[in-house]
């Protein structure tokens, strides 16, 4: 769904929810394969299951449904008789397309669109494309290009996120160390500087942080719903990290659970979705990120053997094996793989993983977690310049050639656009 379908949406969201007959919708929406029979149930599940909340997530997840969703959801509105929203619609879109500034016309210049060469570093362009003024230190450590696109995205609402307000958002921390014997899991040694690296480091991206410590799974739950029931109009952005050890959940979306200090798992599944568009409505449209730093896993990762390219990261006389503890030990206090699912609802939110699923996460007593470690020290280098999704490459990058032992963090990404945090 392009920009234009998208605001149309959003402008008379209010008029939808508040007339829209859904029950009538269902067959309409089936036989033009706007929706599957899944995605149906999903939606008619939403919040109470009342008219009003099947009719808000209908709306939400319209937008996930591909360039013509919107055409093909006004079809439907007239098959089913409501002729008054379906009229509503195609005007207002109509009239969109027409008053579309994007789209060139007799005496003006079309806008230039920037292909993926523009993205280039300057020494790699071909002649004709590099900037009139090279810049000094185009090719960064990694291969990664230190020209800074950060002004150029942030100028233009479809490229990037908007994050203007003061603060840019909430960011709770659940730091869980210390468990319950009958749990079986053990202490989580280090954790503390993990935590106190990222309470630092969203201070500084602008975030207003707030810790909370050794939380049982149904305190974790109403900390997080505490967090979604906030009202985020006047916010830009919303963040959620959790450390913690980590076990393998029944889900559907998202892979993964997290222990609470009571040995109870809170499914990752479930964190996220309390913060989906009916959850906390506030927050829609606005990006949503979770940072996981737990096991994926019981495997310990060997890796395979390549040419060392970076001779600096092997430190002389290092044991890395003895430099990192495994996040979780024993039967009881390790996690196992975890399936990858899709997520009906996907817009706007990140999950970041510290771990492939089915291996370990390696944490250090003395230096904390090496996915946080190198998280924190990412972001103070290259968060003034960067987009998340950039951020989060060099993250996977640095922490893939550690120690004997590997790992590899990654993510699930539905953000519709890129995100530049406030420096």
């Amino acid at each position: 769904m392009d920009e234009a379908d998208r605001m149309l949406l959003r402008r008379y969201r209010l008029p939808l929810v508040g007339e829209l007959q859904v029950a009538s919708l269902w067959d309409a929406l089936l036989s033009r394969e706007l929706f599957t029979p899944d995605m149906i149930e999903d939606i008619q599940r939403a919040g109470s299951g009342s008219r009003r909340d099947q009719a808000r997530q209908l709306i939400l997840d319209l937008e996930t449904r591909g360039s013509q969703a919107l055409p093909l959801f006004i079809s439907c509105l007239e098959d089913t008789g409501q002729d008054t929203l379906a009229s509503l619609l195609k005007t207002s879109r109509q009239a969109a397309k027409q008053d579309d500034p994007s789209k060139p016309s007799r005496g003006k210049l079309a806008p230039v669109v920037l292909g993926p060469e523009e993205l280039w570093p300057a020494k790699l362009r071909p002649e004709g494309l590099r900037p009139e003024v090279p810049r000094p230190g185009d090719i960064g450590s990694g291969g990664f290009t230190d020209v800074c696109p950060q002004d150029r995205a942030k100028g233009n609402a479809d490229l990037a996120y908007v994050l203007n307000a003061d603060p840019c958002g909430h960011c709770l921390i659940i730091n869980n160390v210390n468990f319950c014997r009958e749990s079986g899991l053990t202490a989580r040694t280090g954790s503390n500087i993990d935590c106190e690296r990222m309470q630092r480091r969203f201070h500084l991206l602008q975030f207003a942080v707030e810790v909370k410590c050794d939380l049982t799974a149904k305190q974790m739950v109403q900390a997080l719903m505490q967090l979604a029931r906030r009202d985020h109009g006047a916010l830009d952005c919303c963040v959620v990290v959790i450390l913690s050890h980590g076990c393998q959940a029944s889900h559907r979306q998202f892979p993964g659970a997290v222990y609470g200090t009571d040995g109870c798992p809170v499914s990752i599944e479930r964190i996220v979705n309390t913060f989906n568009g009916t959850g906390c409505p506030s927050l829609g449209g606005k990006p949503k990120l979770f940072f996981i730093q737990a096991c994926g896993g019981e495997q310990k990762d060997h890796g395979f053997e390549v040419a060392s390219t970076s001779p600096e990261d092997e430190t002389p006389n290092s044991n890395p094996e003895t430099d990192a503890t495994p996040f979780q030990e024993g039967p009881r206090s390790t996690d196992e793989p975890d399936a990858v699912s899709s997520l009906p609802t996907p817009s706007d939110i990140l999950v970041s993983y510290s771990t492939f699923p089915g291996f370990v996460s390696w944490r250090d007593p003395k230096s904390g977690s090496w996915y946080i470690e190198t998280l924190d020290s990412i972001f103070e280098q290259w968060a003034h310049c960067e987009d998340l999704q950039t951020l989060l490459l060099r993250v996977a990058n640095a922490v893939s050639v550690k120690g004997i032992y590997k790992q590899i963090p990654g993510c699930f990404n539905f953000l519709r656009k890129k995100l530049f945090f406030k420096t």
